[in-house]
């Protein structure tokens, strides 16, 4: 089985590789079709689905999977999450999970409300670079106990339901 994930970075080529367990998985640099920093849900949800479609249709795969990191806020909250989604797609059916969210200190999020990217203000702030193809911001806020790649798999893991349950047919 060939998959292509829809991003360059090699956590998220890491990610999908777990959760397919025994698939060859290959990297293909789609577009996202949303902004850099995706905001809400819906923004981010978009994303990982464009990047899923673009990967698929970017060879000969049996799957293309998006990935998308964003941040939003709940409702009945002032706080700001990070938030991850994913998108699987055969062509014919797109399954659709999320990632675990974690709510960004004030300091950060005040930096990404005021504009900032995450990525680059978490760079910044732990004086790393590219902490997106590390740790990640999950890495980070949860003190080295969830590794963006663990945060990733989930969403992954959850957006093949469609193609692994029963259930849903």
């Amino acid at each position: 089985m060939r998959v292509a994930v829809g991003s360059g970075n090699p956590v998220k080529r890491d990610a999908t590789e777990r959760a397919f367990e025994a698939a060859t998985v290959e990297s293909e640099s789609v577009p996202s079709g949303v902004s850099e920093q995706p905001t809400g849900h819906a923004e981010t949800r978009t994303g990982a689905g464009n990047r899923a479609v673009a990967a698929l249709d970017a060879g000969a795969y049996d799957f293309g999977v998006g990935i998308e990191g964003g941040v939003a806020s709940f409702e009945g909250s002032e706080d700001l999450f990070l938030v991850m989604w994913a998108a699987v797609t055969d062509g014919e059916t797109t399954g659709y999970g999320a990632g675990p969210s974690l709510r960004l200190p004030d300091r950060i999020a005040d930096r990404v409300r005021d504009g900032e990217e995450l990525g680059p203000v978490m760079d910044d702030v732990l004086g790393t670079e590219d902490v997106a193809k590390k740790q990640g911001a999950a890495g980070a806020f949860t003190g080295g106990r969830m590794s963006r790649t663990d945060a990733l798999q989930s969403a992954v893991t959850a957006a093949l339901g469609p193609f692994v349950s029963e259930l849903y047919r």
